[in-house]
């Protein structure tokens, strides 16, 4: 069934009132995070100590969206075929069976991926691209929509491997969960308290046909050209940089445009603002930049660099 643009916006508040039933006073987050969801192969790196719900965000999400969910602990002994999957040998047929691994599946929910090998974790780049795997050199399709939601805690660093930049790129946002409030966190302890269990009753809103309606929907939404002038200035600004070493890439681009066009959708519009485009401008380009490596050190570097690009470029007059 066909999802009429003026759909989105409502679509995208029922999705966002369930979820908030079992996570709570993360209004703004879940906000971000429906966008990326509503991008094809919108892949979401959250950052965060452990505890701040970054399993229970992607979890919720799944169930109302009607997505099938996988999860994977990561760890340093993990190969590359045990989140793939692979050929096994059926005594009683006497032949070999496929086995899927985990990344079949709508969400997967790849728990501190930076605790994995190199070669582990190079195995989620084709998923991640081009929503494909290889298994004895025969390519499968992965389910669509198919969407990583990666964790990682930025604490602690014994027995881990960072991740390279190409992986890096290839995730739409970099978001960090945070602290609750203080009353946050009693509304959260007066919600357990009145479920009395640990797990959510929530309703499902949507389903994957519906979501991957939503992404055609969103194809409607008018840019504008000096919108992308904006953009490509934004970016250009980060290769121009003498303390970035690395500026974003053409991906970068990219999804600062599909992520203005969702977040116009939201707001119940058919075009975008430059204020769209604000918004996702640090949550999409941030993890993509590398600094000169006397900042590597320094606790938000990148945020304060994107600050000063963006008060020096001129905002359009749409």
């Amino acid at each position: 069934m066909a999802v009429d643009l003026s759909e989105v916006s409502n679509l995208s508040a029922r999705i966002l009132s369930e979820v908030e039933q079992a996570v709570i006073g993360k209004h703004t987050l879940l906000e971000r995070i429906i966008a990326s969801i509503f991008v094809p192969g919108g892949h979401l790196l959250l950052e965060d100590f452990p505890g701040m719900a970054k399993t229970l965000i992607a979890k919720s999400f799944a169930k109302v969206l009607g997505l099938n969910f996988k999860r994977i602990q990561f760890t340093p002994d993990l190969l590359p075929g045990d989140i793939t999957g692979g050929y096994i040998y059926n005594r009683k047929e006497n032949r070999f069976e496929l086995r899927r691994g985990p990344l079949f599946a709508n969400i997967l929910l790849a728990d501190e991926i930076n605790r994995a090998s190199p070669k582990t974790q190079s195995a989620l780049l084709e998923a991640m691209q081009e929503c494909q795997v290889t298994i004895e050199g025969e390519t499968m399709q992965l389910p669509k929509p198919f969407i990583v939601i990666a964790t990682q805690n930025p604490i602690e660093y014994e027995g881990t491997f960072p991740l390279p930049e190409a992986q890096l790129d290839r995730f739409l946002l970099k978001l960090s969960v945070g602290y609750p409030t203080e009353d946050e966190e009693q509304a959260i302890l007066k919600s357990r308290r009145e479920r009395q269990e640990d797990e959510f009753n929530l309703a499902c809103v949507t389903d994957a046909k519906q979501l991957l309606e939503i992404h055609k929907a969103i194809e409607k939404v008018h840019v504008d050209a000096a919108i992308d002038a904006y953009i490509i200035e934004l970016v250009a600004q980060t290769r121009r940089q003498h303390k970035i070493a690395v500026g974003v890439s053409p991906r970068g681009s990219l999804a600062l445009l599909k992520l203005s066009r969702v977040w116009a959708a939201l707001q119940g519009r058919d075009f975008v603002l430059p204020d769209d485009v604000k918004q996702f401008y640090k949550p999409a380009l941030c993890h993509r930049l590398v600094l000169e490596p006397n900042l590597w050190m320094q606790s938000g570097a990148a945020d304060e660099l994107l600050d000063s690009i963006m008060a020096k470029v001129t905002v359009p007059v749409i």
